[in-house]
């Protein structure tokens, strides 16, 4: 074969590859924005144009309404609807499996349960609890409510519908009593890390479970103390003095599994990774978090007590104190403008209800 012959074979086949590599790459840009069509999903991978969508008819059914009302499914599905990569399985506590779940091991708190392990597994091994209530569990369908602490739901008088959810979540301290009409009396969780916990043992209700979220390793160490009514010092390594009793018995004490700190960071609000490790900016909010939670395991899901309004400096932080909007500074940890990003879309997607319109 001449070299002539031979150039132009090797032409030939740069050629090809080029061809073959420029459909490979149009095809993936076609599969996002469509011929002449603007992007459908953002750098998170969720859909742009939520308030055109026609999700509600695509992704969920309404033969799925069970005899009390309850859409089964309908979360979920709305969440997929708007992110495709949305995987519904993901327990809310962790059990004796939690080793075996995917990439828990490889971060440390609050990302993981990285060398955590021994005493995680002491704690489990006394609370033997790793579900909801009996009832709760049997129930075909979950309507579940997370209750924010925000002033917007302050004379609402939201209490008896917050109180008709099936499952009722409150953020660390947010007190009940006193608030009934506007907070509703019913607590089914209430998730906590320690410098949150109630401290007045008086003030927990009865019936419901102590949910615990760690987000450093001495958080691990607190709750291993109050697991098993040992001494708490109230400042050891804390940013601010901690319960040193929780009036929980061991079987009414859950760990909440920390995918979903992970989840809510990096996949859902798209929080700086740093390596997996705790920085500035990148740990959502409890309410986030209990929300990310809340779409794995409810049917519907419902928020209140969400959202801070700038715009008007002397309304009331809180439902239960005096502090006035404007005593909110930046915060070191959170991104509260990336996180109203998120509840947003969650909103306008369908995927939750917001009772009290803050988001």
């Amino acid at each position: 074969m001449s070299f002539l012959g031979s150039f132009r074979n090797l032409l030939l086949a740069v050629c090809l590859m080029l061809v073959l590599g420029f459909l490979y790459y149009s095809a993936g840009k076609l599969h996002m924005h469509g011929w002449g069509q603007e992007l459908q999903y953002d750098r998170l991978g969720f859909l742009l144009k939520l308030d055109s969508r026609t999700s509600a008819e695509l992704s969920y059914k309404n033969g799925n309404i069970t005899e009390g009302g309850c859409r089964r499914g309908f979360a979920s599905a709305q969440m997929t609807a708007i992110f495709p990569k949305f995987s519904k399985p993901a327990p809310m506590f962790l059990d004796n499996t939690f080793k075996q779940w995917s990439k828990l091991k490889d971060f440390v708190p609050p990302f993981g349960i990285k060398g955590q392990e021994a005493v995680i597994q002491k704690i489990l091994g006394i609370t033997k609890h790793y579900t909801l209530t009996s009832s709760l569990d049997s129930l075909s369908c979950k309507r579940c409510i997370i209750m924010g602490n925000g002033g917007i739901v302050a004379n609402k008088s939201l209490g008896s519908r917050i109180d008709e959810y099936d499952v009722v979540i409150r953020l660390n301290e947010a007190p009940v009593k006193g608030f009934e009409k506007d907070v509703g009396s019913k607590t089914t969780l209430r998730i906590t890390y320690p410098e949150g916990a109630i401290q007045k043992p008086a003030r927990y209700e009865r019936d419901s479970l102590f949910v615990f979220a760690g987000f450093k390793p001495q958080d691990f160490k607190w709750l291993k103390y109050i697991v098993f009514k040992e001494k708490v010092s109230p400042s050891d390594g804390f940013w601010k003095s901690v319960a040193t009793f929780v009036p929980k018995e061991p079987k009414e004490i859950r760990i909440l599994n920390p995918y979903f700190i992970r989840e809510a960071a990096f996949t859902f609000i798209g929080l700086p990774v740093n390596n997996g490790m705790m920085g500035r900016g990148n740990i959502p909010t409890l309410g986030t978090v209990a929300i990310t939670m809340a779409l794995h395991n409810c049917d519907e899901v419902a928020v209140a007590g969400f959202g801070y309004d700038m715009n008007a400096p002397n309304a009331p932080l809180h439902y239960y104190e005096s502090v006035k909007m404007s005593a909110i500074k930046e915060s070191w940890t959170h991104n509260i403008g990336k996180e109203k990003e998120f509840l947003r879309k969650l909103v306008k997607g369908q995927v939750i209800t917001d009772l009290t319109a803050g988001i």
